[in-house]
């Protein structure tokens, strides 16, 4: 077999006639190639003024059924499929009529835009489930030896710049290439029209005994959580909801894999307020985390929380940055402040030129509205999974919040209105804050984090420091119940005047004895919230 192939012949027929003219023009006019097509495409090609063959002329079947039927023939998968050195391939070739075919241009029907619209009705989404497409280009990709399969714009400038430079030949390599594109491109169209149909079926499986994944590089990363790790970030679907995957990035270098995992780590804690919120993370944990009358307000608590740990971090507020916020963000810490990301649902222009003339490489992320406030704020479908080594573990997302009226106030003394409200941002925060996690708050704001320990006392100790002072007069939360009275103790020696955790240790009656000894209010809410 050569390895080079001489194109004469190209069945082309796209949905997204993005080039396509150009395309074509380029194959009959500079490579004498024999065009074959169907429907709008060799319409336009035709208005364009060139000569295409009716790929209906080459099958001597008309299309029919609304266009159902137009290639799915032996005269064009055998056009295809033949491999042309094999002796009884040429001869059924010849016996049929059936002619080479030597490069596929297809982009399938809009099945992913069509079901993304609002209330698509399911016989439209049928509609634009492609048959003939994906067959050709399997068909094409399969037998790569002899076919070379576009299935992109993006591919006819690299295609017809190799034909140049090789008198319209392609080497094999080069044909693999596109082979190996083409089968992504198919897999990922069955798993999008898979995961569809699995909605129309019923009341959707939490977790489905198979689950279709089929991911995209969006783009590249500087690098992974150490220099020398190549990354990327991946993509399957556009979620409802605003995410740091798909914001648009306004200024600053490239991002990180840290970037973006810190990132979506601060834009959902401050997706759990409905007042003005910002949340700033260090290693995947929130540092600082309040809420304010404004956002301006919000962000100088947040910081204030803890200020040696911000330096560095990543921010994210659930509110618009005007130039307020953008001159509260520039001063903070006497303009020593250093921050690599800022996530936003959107930045006023004076703001952002303010922040962009501030930090030349500040990475800022303008997310869209993040729908404060209702149940549009999330979207139920996805998922949270992890890889390991062999497998993927695969959960819901943890979307409880602070729903006050599941809490038990068990403790003698009944927690004060500003406990309360102190007590929603400690336990949100503790959320979102690594396990063993324990968060004291005051003011709105919170103030002492102990994050990731392997026991809880250590936990404890490491929220009571870094409150320094602080915890006087403030609360504070457990991501899981205290397995004994000796956090508590500590966090009451230190001025906390109430606590919230999950309940459920088997010595839960210590701690409610010790708050009420100490005239503390103790609430149970039941839940817990482990994060790893």
């Amino acid at each position: 077999m050569s390895e080079r192939v001489t194109l004469k012949r190209a069945l082309i027929s796209v949905s997204d006639k993005t080039g396509i003219v150009e395309f074509a023009s380029a194959l009959q006019s500079q490579f004498g190639v024999e065009l074959l097509s169907t429907g709008g495409t060799a319409s336009a090609l035709r208005q364009a003024g060139l000569t295409v063959r009716d790929v209906s002329e080459l099958t001597g079947f008309p299309e029919m059924m609304d266009g159902r039927i137009k290639t799915l023939h032996p005269k064009v998968h055998g056009g295809l499929l033949a491999v042309r050195d094999n002796p009884q391939h040429a001869a059924a070739m010849q016996a049929h009529g059936i002619v080479p075919i030597d490069l596929v241009c297809i982009n399938l029907y809009p099945f992913e835009q069509t079901v993304a619209k609002p209330r698509v009705a399911l016989e439209e989404a049928i509609e634009n489930i492609d048959i003939g497409g994906p067959s050709m280009v399997r068909s094409a990709a399969k037998n790569h030896r002899y076919v070379l399969v576009a299935t992109s714009p993006a591919q006819y400038g690299p295609i017809l710049q190799t034909l140049r430079e090789n008198h319209g030949t392609t080497d094999y390599a080069f044909r693999l290439a596109h082979a190996a594109a083409a089968f992504a491109l198919t897999s990922q169209y069955d798993t999008a029209i898979a995961a569809y149909m699995a909605t129309q079926t019923g009341p959707a499986e939490a977790l489905p005994p198979r689950l279709p994944l089929s991911l995209k590089r969006k783009q590249s990363l500087r690098y992974g959580e150490n220099p020398h790790q190549p990354a990327a970030l991946y993509v399957d679907r556009q979620p409802a909801e605003a995410s740091v995957a798909f914001a648009a990035q306004l200024h600053g270098k490239e991002l990180s894999y840290i970037n973006l995992l810190d990132a979506d780590a601060a834009l959902a804690a401050v997706k759990e307020l409905d007042a003005p919120g910002a949340c700033i993370v260090k290693h995947a944990t929130p540092c600082g985390f309040a809420v304010g009358a404004d956002a301006v307000q919000a962000f100088e608590r947040a910081y204030a929380g803890d200020p040696l740990a911000a330096f560095g971090g990543i921010l994210a507020l659930n509110r618009p940055v005007d130039l307020r916020t953008a001159q509260a963000l520039t001063s903070a810490g006497e303009g020593k402040w250093f921050v690599e990301v800022m996530v936003a649902p959107s930045f006023a222009a004076d703001g952002l030129e303010l922040l962009k003339n501030r930090w030349k490489n500040v990475r800022l992320l303008q997310v869209g509205d993040l729908a404060a406030g209702g149940a549009t704020r999330i979207d139920p479908a996805e998922l949270h999974m992890h890889k390991i080594v062999g497998g993927y573990l695969v959960q819901q997302r943890d979307l409880a919040g602070a729903d006050q009226a599941t809490w038990k106030a068990v403790s003698k003394r009944q927690p004060t209105a500003r406990e309360i409200a102190d007590l929603k941002i400690a336990w949100l925060a503790c959320k979102h804050i690594k396990s063993n996690a324990v968060a004291i708050a005051t003011g709105g704001m919170l103030v002492g984090a102990g994050a990731g320990q392997q026991d809880r006392v250590s936990s404890c100790r490491i929220a009571i420091t870094k409150a320094a002072g602080r915890a006087t007069g403030g609360v504070a939360a457990s991501d899981a119940f205290f397995p004994f009275a000796d956090g508590p103790q500590l966090l009451l020696d230190a001025g906390v005047s109430a606590i919230i955790h999950p309940g459920g240790s088997v010595r839960d009656q210590d701690t409610l004895d010790l708050c009420d000894q100490r005239g503390a209010a103790l609430i149970l809410t039941g839940q817990r919230h482990f994060r790893h």
